[in-house]
C-alpha cells in the first residue's frame, strides 16, 4: 500500500481520536464501538474507490454509500435485505431516529445513557465528519482544513456542558489532528524521491530531522499551552479540572457525585430506588393541605412498542404567570389553593423538581426552570434539583364521580386523543379491554371497570422482585401472572385505558412519607411511586387513579372517584383521605381472608400465539455473514473461471493423418494440418494466464517488453533456482512470440504443463500472505475491475462533457440569436 493510500486510514483514525470529547457526554463506550464500525466502513469504501481510480466525486459517492451501509448494520430497522442492505423502510427508520433525537437533545444532559436516537445522531455526525476529512485530506490534499470538521465534533460537548469539557479528550483529539498533518508531510516529502539531510547526505533509512523534531516539539507545547493556559488565567477556569474524574449522577435518579444531570429514565429510577436496601432521605415537603395527594416528579406518556417513555417537556419559565385551573373548573369539581415548601437533598440528582399537581405560582426559582402545563412538570435543561429549596402555590381539585361521568369525551381529532390513545396491537389485551368495558357508556365507567380489575379479588399481588418493563410483552406477562409493583400496575392500567379509547399516562413521584411535624413530610427512596392519570377533557384535565394495592404502599392515598377496591365497601375513605393500612383496618391488606375465599378471575387468557416476542435475530446475522463470504469469494471465483476457460484446449493441436477411400477402391492417407488460428488463440491464452499469475504473486510485469525479454528476465530473477520452470517460461515466451509475429504459430507444445510448473515455482517463492491473497483476492482480478471502472468513469465524464457541450450549443439563447430579423 502506498503512502498516499495510508493517509485515508490515518484520516479515519484521526476522526475517531477527534471524537474523544464525546466520552464526556455518554455514560458508556457504545458510541465509540459503533462509530469505529461506521468509520471503518467509510474508510474501506474510500480505499476501494481509490483502488478503482475513481474521480473525487466517485470517491465521495462510495464513502456516502459506505456510511449508509454502516449505519444500516449498526442501527437496523428490521426490514433490511441480508441484514445490511437498506430498504425504503430503513430510511424511514433513520428519519424516526433523527426526529426523536431532536427531542431528546433538549432533555438529556451529561451524562447520557445509551439511547438509540442520540447514539444514531452521534455516529451519523462522526461518519459524516469522516467523509469530509477524507475528502479534504486525501482528495484535495488539504489536511490542515480537516481540522474544521474535527473542531465541530469538539464543539458538541462544549455546547452541552454547563461548565467546561474535560481536558484529556481534547489532548487526544489534538494528537489525532497532528498525526494527520505529520503523515501528509511525510508523504509529500517521499513523493520527491530520496531524502537528503542538511549536509547533502542522502538518507536510506529513517533519520531524525532537526526541523521535524522542532515542529513536533512546538506542536506538543502548543497543545499543553491550550490546556494549561485556562487554568492560570483568572476567569477562564470555569471548573475545567474539577470535571476531570468527577462524574455526574448515574442518570436514573440515584445519588451522584457531582457534575450535571441527565434526562431521567423514570422507570429505571423507580425500580432502582425501590430495590435499594438502604433508605435515604430525598425530599422534605411542608404544606398546609390537611391530606395532600402525591408529590409529582415526572410524566411518562410516550407509548412505543418498547414500552412507555418520557416525552420531552416544553414550556415557559416558572418566573412568569402559570395557568390557573380555577378558570375552567366545571360543576362537581371542588378546588382549593394551598401552599407548599420543598427542600431537596443532595441525594436527588435530576433535572426535574417535585411539585404538587397544578402549581399556579413559584418562588425562589430562577429562569432556568420551566413549567410544562400539559405534563404539569417543572424541568430544566441547564440545572438540577440537588439542594434546591423553593415554595409554590398550587390548586387541589377534588372530583365527584358524577362530574367525571358527565364530562364529555375529548374530540377525536385533538392532539391529546392522537397522542395519548395510541397503543400497539395486542389481541389478548384488546379482548380483555372489550370484556371489561362491555356495556359501559361513559369514559369514567370504562376507566373504573379497568381500575377495579386490578384487585386482590382478581388475583393481583404486589412484589418488587418482578422484572421492570412496560413493553407489550411485559404488560402481557404482568396481566398473565398478576404479580408486580407500582410500575406494572400504573403502566398496565394506562395501556388498558388507552385501548378503551380514553387518554391516559403514567405519573411518577412520591407518596406521603412520615409526618414529622404537622404538615411536614419526609420522603425517602422508599416513597417513590407510579400511578395512572386519565384525561377527562379540557375543563377537568388529568385525574389520578392509583391501581396499586393500597396495603402495599406506605403513604398511599385513595379518593371517592378512585376508592380502595380491596377494602370493604363501608370502609371507603373520604375524598383526599389516606388509605394506608393500619392495625385497626386489617381487612385492607392483600391477604384478606374473605377475599381469598372468592373465585378469582384468571386474568389475561394468553392465546395460542402467546405474548408478543421479537423474531430471532440470528438468521439475519447468519444470512449477512453468508452474503459477506459470498461477496469475498467473487474475485476468487472469477479467477478460477478465467483459468478454466483458458485451459479448455488442454491438449495442444497437432497434425493428424486421415484415411479416405481412393478412386479404385483402395484407401489413401491425407495429412490434415493444424488450425493456425486455434494455435495462436491457445498461445495468447497461455501468455495471458502467465501475466495474471505474475500479477497475483507480485512479480513485476513490464508491458513494453517482448515475450522473449519477459521470459529471460523471469529466468534470471524469479526462476533462477528452478530449471524446469525456466524451461517452461521460455516455452511460453517463444509460443507467444511465434503467435504474434510468425506466419506459422508454434504447435505440438505442452503449454498447460509449462504453466503449472511456472505457477508452482512462483508460489513456492512467495510468502504466505501473498499466496493467501492470490487465492482469495487475486490482484489480477482486482486490477482488471479497477481498469474497467476507470474506463467506464472516463467514458461517463466524456459523455457528460459532450452533453454539456450539446446543451450549450442548442440553448434557446443561441437559437434566438441565430434567427433572421424580419
Amino acid at each position: 500500500m502506498t503512502p498516499h493510500r495510508n493517509i485515508g486510514f490515518v484520516a479515519a483514525a484521526a476522526t475517531l481520536l477527534a471524537a474523544a470529547p464525546l466520552s464526556a457526554i455518554f455514560e458508556r463506550w457504545t458510541w465509540l464501538v459503533q462509530a469505529a464500525i461506521v468509520v471503518s466502513v467509510v474508510a474501506g469504501a474510500a480505499a476501494l474507490s481509490r483502488l478503482g481510480r475513481f474521480p473525487l466525486w466517485g470517491q465521495l459517492l462510495a464513502m456516502l454509500a459506505g456510511l449508509t451501509l454502516g449505519l444500516t448494520w449498526v442501527f437496523p430497522g428490521g426490514t433490511e435485505l441480508l441484514a445490511f442492505v437498506p430498504t425504503p423502510a430503513t430510511f424511514a427508520h433513520f428519519g424516526d431516529l433523527l426526529q426523536t433525537s431532536l427531542q431528546d437533545m433538549r432533555a438529556y444532559g451529561v451524562k447520557v445513557p445509551d439511547v438509540d436516537s442520540l447514539l444514531f445522531l452521534a455516529v451519523l455526525g462522526i461518519g459524516a465528519v469522516a467523509v469530509v476529512v477524507d475528502v479534504l485530506a486525501v482528495g484535495l490534499r488539504r489536511p490542515a482544513l480537516a481540522g474544521l470538521p474535527m473542531l465541530a465534533i469538539y464543539s458538541v460537548p462544549v455546547a452541552v456542558y454547563v461548565d467546561s469539557v474535560p481536558a484529556t479528550p481534547f489532548v487526544v483529539g489534538a494528537a489525532g489532528y497532528l498525526w494527520l498533518l505529520v503523515t501528509d508531510n511525510v508523504d509529500r516529502v517521499r513523493r520527491f524521491g530520496r531524502r537528503f539531510t542538511g549536509e547533502g547526505r542522502d538518507v536510506d533509512v529513517w533519520e531524525a530531522s532537526p526541523l521535524a523534531a522542532a515542529g513536533r516539539r512546538l506542536a506538543v507545547v502548543g497543545v499543553l499551552v491550550a490546556v494549561v493556559l485556562p487554568l492560570a488565567v483568572p476567569g477562564m477556569t470555569g471548573g475545567l479540572m474539577n470535571n476531570v474524574g468527577a462524574g455526574p449522577g448515574d442518570g436514573n435518579g440515584r445519588p451522584g457525585q457531582g457534575g450535571n444531570t441527565g434526562r431521567i429514565d423514570l422507570f429505571a429510577a423507580l425500580s432502582g430506588q425501590l430495590n435499594q436496601s438502604e433508605r435515604f432521605e430525598l425530599v422534605k415537603v411542608t404544606t398546609n393541605e390537611p391530606n395532600p395527594f402525591y408529590l409529582r416528579l415526572g410524566v411518562v406518556d410516550d407509548l412505543r412498542p418498547s414500552g412507555f417513555q418520557a416525552r420531552v417537556p416544553a414550556g415557559q419559565p416558572v418566573t412568569r404567570d402559570l395557568p390557573d385551573p380555577a378558570e375552567r373548573a366545571p360543576r362537581g369539581v371542588e378546588q382549593r389553593t394551598y401552599r407548599a415548601t420543598v427542600e431537596v437533598t443532595k441525594n436527588l440528582n435530576m433535572p426535574l423538581l417535585p411539585v404538587y399537581a397544578e402549581p399556579v405560582r413559584t418562588e425562589d426559582l430562577n429562569g432556568n426552570w420551566r413549567y410544562d402545563p400539559n405534563q404539569q412538570v417543572v424541568f430544566s435543561n441547564r440545572d438540577n434539583a440537588r439542594g434546591k429549596r423553593y415554595s409554590f402555590d398550587y390548586v387541589r381539585s377534588t372530583y365527584s364521580p358524577g362530574a367525571l361521568r358527565a364530562a364529555p369525551a375529548p374530540p377525536s381529532e385533538s392532539a391529546v386523543m392522537r397522542q395519548q390513545t395510541a397503543t400497539p396491537t395486542i389481541p389478548d389485551v384488546d379482548r380483555l379491554v372489550d370484556r371489561l368495558t362491555r356495556g359501559k357508556e361513559t369514559n369514567y365507567d370504562k376507566v373504573r371497570a379497568v381500575y377495579d380489575y386490578f384487585s386482590v379479588e382478581n388475583g393481583f399481588t404486589y412484589a418488587l422482585s418482578t422484572r421492570n418493563g412496560s413493553s407489550g410483552a411485559d404488560i402481557t406477562d404482568f396481566l398473565a401472572t398478576k404479580v408486580g409493583y407500582c410500575q406494572q400496575y400504573a403502566a398496565a392500567m394506562a395501556w388498558l385505558v388507552r385501548a378503551a379509547g380514553v387518554p391516559a399516562r403514567v405519573a411518577v413521584g412520591f407518596t406521603n412519607g412520615s409526618n414529622v411535624d404537622g404538615g411536614t413530610y419526609v420522603l425517602t427512596n422508599q416513597n417513590l411511586h407510579a400511578w395512572t392519570e386519565v384525561y377527562f377533557g379540557d375543563r377537568i384535565g388529568w385525574v389520578p387513579f392509583d391501581a396499586t394495592p393500597a396495603a402495599s404502599i406506605p403513604g398511599s392515598v385513595r379518593s371517592t372517584w378512585a376508592p380502595d377496591v380491596d377494602a370493604p365497601e363501608e370502609a371507603t375513605p373520604a375524598p383526599g383521605s389516606s388509605a394506608a393500612p393500619d392495625a385497626t383496618n386489617p381487612s385492607a391488606g392483600p391477604n384478606e381472608p374473605d377475599r381469598l375465599d372468592k373465585d378469582a378471575d384468571q386474568g389475561l387468557a394468553v392465546g395460542e400465539s402467546g405474548p408478543t416476542r421479537r423474531d430471532a435475530v440470528w438468521p439475519w446475522w447468519l444470512a449477512g455473514a453468508l452474503a459477506v463470504l459470498a461477496l469475498l469469494a467473487v474475485p476468487a471465483l472469477r479467477r478460477s473461471a478465467l483459468r478454466r476457460r483458458r485451459r479448455v484446449r488442454a491438449t495442444p493441436p497437432t497434425a493428424t493423418a486421415v484415411a479416405v477411400p481412393g478412386q479404385r477402391g483402395g484407401a489413401r492417407e491425407i495429412v490434415v494440418g493444424v488450425d493456425a488460428e486455434a494455435a495462436r488463440a491457445d498461445a495468447h491464452a497461455a501468455w495471458d494466464e502467465l501475466l495474471d499469475t505474475l500479477v497475483d504473486f507480485h512479480v513485476p510485469v513490464d508491458g513494453t517488453e517482448t515475450p522473449r525479454a519477459t521470459a529471460e528476465r523471469l529466468t534470471r530473477e524469479a526462476l533462477v533456482e528452478d530449471a524446469g520452470a525456466a524451461t517452461g517460461v521460455r516455452l511460453l515466451g517463444r509460443a507467444e512470440e511465434r503467435a504474434r509475429y510468425a506466419r506459422e504459430p508454434l504447435t505440438d507444445t505442452g503449454l498447460q504443463p509449462a504453466l503449472r510448473t511456472v505457477r508452482v515455482a512462483l508460489a513456492a517463492r512467495a510468502d504466505r500472505r501473498t499466496r493467501l491473497l492470490a487465492a482469495v483476492l487475486p490482484p489480477s482480478v482486482l486490477m482488471r475491475w479497477r481498469t474497467a471502472l476507470a474506463e467506464r468513469s472516463a467514458r461517463l465524464v466524456t459523455a457528460s462533457g459532450q452533453a454539456r457541450l450539446w446543451m450549450a450549443r442548442w440553448s434557446p439563447r443561441r437559437l434566438l440569436a441565430g434567427r433572421p430579423a424580419r
